[in-house]
This record gives C-alpha cells, sequence and structure tokens, in this order.
C-alpha cells in the first residue's frame, strides 16, 4: 500500500536529491496525515464525549495535533524548498527543522493539556459508557496508527527528513496510548474499576515523552551536531580510490538542511607533486564528490614530504610520542625546520573533545615526550579538535 502511494503521488520519486522531490513525498506524507488524523478525531471526540471518557477525547485531541503537524510540516517543505537568495545563500533548508521543532512544541502543549484534564476526572471521576462502537473505533485507530508509523518512518528514510521522522515516533506513541485507552475501556465494560483518568494520564506521560525527545533531537540539529559517522567513513572511502592522496584530515561538515550539506577538508599530497596536476585532482574529487553525495565540497592541500627519509623517522616519533601520551592522540601537517642549533617539529595535536587534557596540557605532554627521547628537538605544536 504505501509503495503504490508512493508511485500514484511522487513523479520521480528515486531522485530524492531534488528539493521539488522531496516536496512531493512531504506532500503525501502531510495530506496522508491530515486526512487519517482528522478521520479519527472526528470519531474519537464524538463518541468520547457520548461515553463521558477522558481518556477518549484526550487521545481525540491528539489526533487533532497530529493533524496540526503535519500542516506544519507541509508549510515547512514549501519554505525550505525555496531557492538561494541574496540574504540567504546556502538556500532555506533549516527552515524544514524549525517546522519540526513547532510540530514538537504542539505536541508537548497537547501532552499538558491532557494531563491536566486527567488529573481533573480523577478529582471527580465519571464512569464512561463503554459500547461495542467505542470499542471497534479504539481497534481501528490502533490499526492506523501503526500503519502511519511505518508510512512514515518509510519516507522519512528516503528523504533523511526530521519532521517526517518525528510524525513516524508520535504515531508509535500514539498507538501506545490508544491501546491504554482501550485497555481502560475494556476494564470499564467488565469491572467496577475506575481507570479512565489515569488511562489519560498514561497517554499524556507519552506524549510528553515524544514531543521532549523529539524536540531534543530537533534542538541538536539547529546548534549544529555531528554528523552521520557513516557519512564521514564514505568520504574518507571515496578519498582513497586517488593513490595521488596520501591523507586527509580537518574533515568538516555544514548541515544547511537535508540535501544541503558543505564538506571541507585537508588533503596531503607529496610535496614535489607538479601543482597544476595536484590542483586538478583536487578539483576531480571536489566534482566526483559533488555528484555521488550531492553536497559542496572544498579541499585545500597540504604538501607532504614523502622523499625524505629523516622527516619521515621525525613524523613517526612525533606520532609514536602523541600516541604514548593519549592513544586516541593523531597528529597533521607535520614538517621541519633546522634551527643550527636544533630541529623544529612543526604539527597540529588533534586532541577529542572529550579528552581528559586540556589544550596546553596536552601539548606540553606530547612536546616533553619528544625532548626526552631527543634533546635536538623541540616542539611546536598547535593543539585543535576534531569537528566530526
Amino acid at each position: 500500500m504505501i509503495s503504490f502511494l508512493i508511485r500514484l503521488f511522487v513523479k520521480d520519486r528515486d531522485n530524492v536529491a531534488d528539493p521539488a522531490v522531496r516536496e512531493r513525498y512531504a506532500m503525501l506524507s502531510s495530506i496522508t496525515g491530515i486526512i487519517l488524523n482528522v478521520l479519527l478525531f472526528a470519531s474519537k471526540l464524538t463518541l468520547g464525549i457520548l461515553t463521558f471518557s477522558v481518556a477518549v477525547i484526550a487521545d481525540a485531541f491528539n489526533n487533532m495535533s497530529d493533524a496540526s503537524s503535519s500542516v506544519v510540516t507541509l508549510i515547512g517543505f514549501r519554505m525550505s524548498g525555496k531557492h538561494a537568495d541574496k540574504k540567504h545563500p546556502m538556500g532555506h533548508g533549516r527552515l524544514e527543522y524549525i517546522s519540526a521543532f513547532i510540530v514538537d512544541m504542539l505536541i508537548i502543549v497537547v501532552g499538558f493539556e491532557l494531563l491536566t484534564s486527567s488529573v481533573e476526572k480523577i478529582i471527580t471521576p465519571q464512569p464512561p459508557e463503554v459500547s461495542d462502537a467505542l470499542l471497534i473505533m479504539l481497534g481501528a485507530a490502533i490499526l492506523v496508527k501503526l500503519w502511519l508509523f511505518f508510512f512514515y518512518g518509510k519516507i522519512a528514510k528516503k528523504i533523511n527528513s526530521a519532521a517526517i521522522r518525528a510524525a513516524s515516533f508520535d504515531s508509535i506513541s500514539d498507538t501506545v496510548a490508544t491501546s491504554l485507552v482501550l485497555a481502560s475501556a475494556l476494564v470499564a465494560r467488565y469491572t467496577d474499576i475506575e481507570i479512565d483518568g489515569w488511562a489519560g494520564i498514561a497517554v499524556a506521560a507519552f506524549i510528553l515523552f515524544t514531543g521532549i525527545k523529539a524536540a531534543k533531537e530537533t534542538i541538536e540539529l539547529l546548534l549544529g551536531s555531528s554528523p552521520d559517522p557513516e557519512f564521514v567513513q564514505k568520504i574518507y572511502d571515496f578519498v582513497k580510490n586517488y593513490p595521488q592522496v596520501i591523507g586527509i584530515h580537518d574533515v568538516m561538515v555544514h548541515d544547511y538542511g537535508p540535501g544541503r550539506l558543505i564538506v571541507s577538508f585537508h588533503a596531503e599530497v607529496p610535496s614535489d607533486s607538479n601543482f597544476n596536476y595536484a590542483h586538478d585532482i583536487i578539483d576531480c574529487i571536489e566534482r566526483d564528490m559533488h555528484d555521488k553525495f550531492g553536497c559542496i565540497v572544498t579541499i585545500h592541500i597540504d604538501p607532504i614530504d614523502v622523499n625524505d627519509e629523516h622527516v619521515g623517522e621525525m613524523r613517526k616519533l612525533a606520532e609514536q610520542c602523541a600516541k604514548e601520551v593519549d592513544e586516541s592522540f593523531t597528529i597533521h601537517d607535520f614538517r621541519m625546520t633546522y634551527g643550527g642549533k636544533h630541529y623544529n617539529l612543526i604539527f597540529d595535536l588533534c586532541i577529542p573533545t572529550d579528552s581528559k587534557y586540556d589544550d596546553e596540557q596536552a601539548a606540553e605532554l606530547v612536546a616533553n615526550k619528544i625532548k626526552e627521547k631527543n634533546e635536538d628537538y623541540f616542539a611546536v605544536i598547535k593543539a585543535e579538535h576534531p569537528f566530526v
């Protein structure tokens, strides 16, 4: 069913790098969500009022918030798909993250409102009237929400959308919440135990948990979270296909919204390479990476002396000393100069952000290690941190 809807309504469905195709996916998911959630809201609200069940009414308004969220998601996609302009040269892709955050806030607000009404129901209880129609409707609602979970999940994975992924998580929490409402209705029908208000609290708790969790993830995207490690590894593996490049470091990935990534890194090439040839190779890598990953790539060339055995030995010495201080330390941009009385070993020391050493301590410890091994060598170290 899901694949059929995608084939029917999403033209050029495999070209997910195209903003227009992503927008068509978003429109399909949003309109589907709006229609199904409005139908669930109307049916639950009607039966909830008729049966005096606060848990059902709470679940109904949860569905209405889901429909509103789908509207916000659709608007966010339309706005994020706008072309770049003078004020926004990287486009408007992050508006998708903002729309996802608004959806998360709507979910949290609804959760608090439902929590309040459920507490009031506990204080002033009114036994619900459970009919066959109510039980059938709740069972059907669970199946609908379960289908929406898989529907949203498939589209979110296809186009890598935070907003639609949030809708998927919300749908599975709704499935659990409605199951609790159904359980409370069955208890009320076959026993004298009154748990309708408590079921409403459980529903509200699930809604709040989902909203807060999704909001946290969206905030991390807006703040600039670490890139996907799998994507970073793909960059390293891709560059390995070019034997002219010895290695890369200082990899940075800037996220301006789904499908709008800027990647930069330093590429080490032999220092005796022809400059024009090396530049042509770097240009080729930039173009090939754009074609492969759909991102803008900027590469800085770092010349590395690979023929001087003395330089090679001293680089290995510096790497060894860095590892002796902390196994996670790495070095790059190594070069060596002779100052008349001693050799200067100049390099960058890469320190993980969670290291127990601060920059000054780490650089000093590595420099002292080198000095201990040979007093003729003086380390000039610049400490830095990885961005991936």
